[in-house]
């Protein structure tokens, strides 16, 4: 795993940045595609079937985003793969579920988000503790994009992968969980979620684009944009729901918190009391540090085990304590302020690492910045 995550600059029309992409990142491309397969197989998926299901997919991407559609087929051309396998890396819990009926159950993911009025810089911030198996630790890469069309983008993403967790020149940071329920479907998957929302100069300008989408799967996004607005957007594929600001606060892990959805649940047991205590946990830390929430702060609380192995913080080793058949860890940890463009972010448990500076304006700060 990497001590600092490599910052790439991609520039031009959406197909070069794509090809720019998989040729920068072709090894890391293949370990994902490879991974991708490896974790389908496992399950009974072969290669043919699984790529011949995520090509199906293309139609609804060309549709509402066919921006993202060129990024994937530029992917596939630098990388040197098929674009139905450049397309199984956005959507690889839909193929699952695609074949085998559902979607693997999984805890990934703690994110927040913090209004001006409760942090100490008088500017909002959010992120994300990104919980995903342990060898996408070392996949995961930070780009800058700046297309010839469009915000420019600032985000953590696993190599191959156009879609994950970041911000947008315009102020709009977006960060997600997965979420579990029945009724998985072909359409718009959830990790395009993001950029499709990043696209968008506000929330309430993004929401309603995500309400009209034909979604795939389920999803929770984080919403912060630059004028101080946030919302937490739970969704199935057909229905969603708003989740505003408690004290200026948001928080969520993996399960609905919205009334309106709680009957759509599907985690299990042990995996709906580690996301209960992860979301109290947080909630209470942010609430604990309201009116001094600044990114040192937010950092030390996304470096929080006070908790064990159900900690904010997730090491590879939690997932023998908590019984987990997958080995699910922190493989990046992001703090975003998008009113200044910038980001901070840990390769790894932030419990183990430490952050650096990525902005807009000065790309990749030197050293460690907290």
């Amino acid at each position: 795993m990497p001590q600092i995550l490599e910052l790439h600059r991609f520039r031009g029309s959406h197909r070069s940045i794509g090809r720019q992409h998989g040729t920068a990142c072709a090894d890391l491309v293949a370990e994902h595609l490879d991974l991708a397969l490896a974790r389908l197989a496992s399950a009974g998926v072969d290669r043919a079937t699984a790529t011949a299901v995520a090509a199906e997919y293309r139609p609804f991407v060309q549709e509402y985003a066919g921006h993202l559609d060129e990024e994937i087929a530029g992917i596939a051309e630098g990388a040197g793969i098929t674009l139905a396998e450049a397309y199984l890396l956005q959507l690889r819990a839909e193929v699952y579920a695609d074949v085998l009926g559902s979607p693997a159950t999984a805890n990934e993911c703690t994110t927040f988000a913090a209004l001006p009025e409760a942090t100490a810089t008088g500017t909002g911030l959010a992120g994300q503790n990104a919980d995903l198996p342990d060898l996408y630790a070392g996949l995961m890469i930070v780009v800058h994009i700046e297309p010839d069309d469009g915000p420019e983008i600032l985000m953590a993403t696993p190599a191959g992968q156009v879609s994950y967790i970041g911000i947008s020149s315009t102020g709009m940071a977006v960060f997600a969980n997965f979420l579990n329920c029945e009724g998985w479907r072909r359409g718009f998957p959830r990790y395009l979620l993001s950029r499709f929302a990043m696209h968008h100069a506000g929330v309430a300008q993004a929401c309603s684009a995500l309400r009209d989408l034909p979604r795939a799967s389920s999803r929770n996004l984080v919403l912060l944009d630059a004028a101080g607005t946030a919302v937490d957007f739970e969704n199935t594929p057909r229905r969603s729901a708003l989740l505003p600001p408690e004290d200026a606060l948001l928080a969520h892990s993996n399960h609905y918190l919205a009334p309106d959805l709680l009957d759509e649940e599907r985690s299990n047991a042990r995996y709906l009391r580690n996301s209960r205590i992860r979301h109290a946990r947080m909630r209470h830390l942010l609430k604990e540090n309201h009116g001094r929430l600044d990114p040192p702060t937010m950092a030390a609380i996304l470096r929080d085990r006070d908790d064990g192995a159900d900690g904010l913080s997730v090491h590879a080793e939690d997932h023998r304590e908590r019984g987990d058949e997958d080995h699910y860890m922190t493989v990046a940890s992001v703090i975003a302020e998008p009113a200044r463009g910038r980001i901070w972010v840990s390769a790894g448990p932030p419990s183990r690492s430490r952050y650096v500076e990525y902005s807009f304006a000065g790309g990749r700060g030197i050293g460690h910045a907290f």
